[in-house]
């Protein structure tokens, strides 16, 4: 039996509009009344995001002095991860068509996230996304969850799905950040990053992930690909 674990935000869904919007919010809230400030263009901003250039860093490139800087980065803390921004996130194209045929292909499928569960319930429910993934195979946060660090809390999280999921012949992990390749290599699980999520290329390959594609499509062709060939050489 094969499964597949995926991240929720990065692999399924777009959340630069989300970041981008939190991000102007944030300017013109920090900036003094007569203030001139630069905002930046979303693919500067999601280029910066990507790179992991420090909030600070991008405030003052947005024209923030370093008080208000600082100021920025705590009020986007705050903002980036409410209700009112997590709406402006869609599904990317070809997601949801490559969650029916995993579907199709009778994989176990399950979605490991740092969302908490009303934020999952509420994205899941607006783009029925649920069909995919049947209580049994969420795992997130609970509400009251004292985050600590992603890297810290998401290798948690697949202890957990590990703990509770039955035993399954071969185990991959997608996703778009370090902390879930640091999950999957924590708990002898192959870790495949996708590059359409909020890491780039140079921050992704430090982690060493075993695979680096473009999407969940191409993730997905590799998985079958080669638990194909597994089989093959099984017979």
């Amino acid at each position: 039996m094969l499964r597949i674990i995926t991240d929720f935000d990065g692999p399924i869904m777009n959340v630069s509009e989300r970041y981008y919007r939190a991000y102007l919010f944030c300017l013109r809230e920090v900036r003094y009344p007569d203030q001139s400030v630069n905002p930046l263009s979303k693919p500067e901003f999601w280029a910066l995001k990507r790179s992991q250039t420090p909030e600070r860093q991008i405030g003052q490139i947005s024209g923030l002095n370093e008080i208000q800087a600082e100021k920025f980065s705590q009020l986007r803390k705050r903002t980036v991860h409410t209700m009112p921004y997590l709406v402006y996130d869609t599904p990317i194209p070809g997601a949801i068509d490559t969650l029916k045929r995993i579907r199709q292909a009778k994989v176990d499928l399950a979605v490991m996230t740092m969302r908490r569960v009303r934020e999952l319930e509420d994205a899941l429910g607006r783009y029925d996304l649920a069909q995919f993934f049947p209580l049994s195979r969420q795992f997130c946060l609970s509400n009251d969850y004292v985050k600590t660090a992603d890297v810290k809390d998401k290798p948690l999280l697949m202890q957990r799905a590990l703990t509770q999921l039955p035993a399954v012949e071969e185990t991959w992990m997608i996703g778009d950040t370090e902390a879930d390749i640091v999950a999957a290599k924590t708990h002898g699980i192959k870790a495949i990053a996708v590059l359409c999520g909020i890491r780039d290329r140079t921050q992704l390959i430090q982690h060493q992930p075993d695979r680096m594609v473009n999407d969940l499509s191409e993730a997905v062709d590799l998985i079958f690909a080669e638990s194909a060939v597994k089989q093959a050489s099984a017979v």
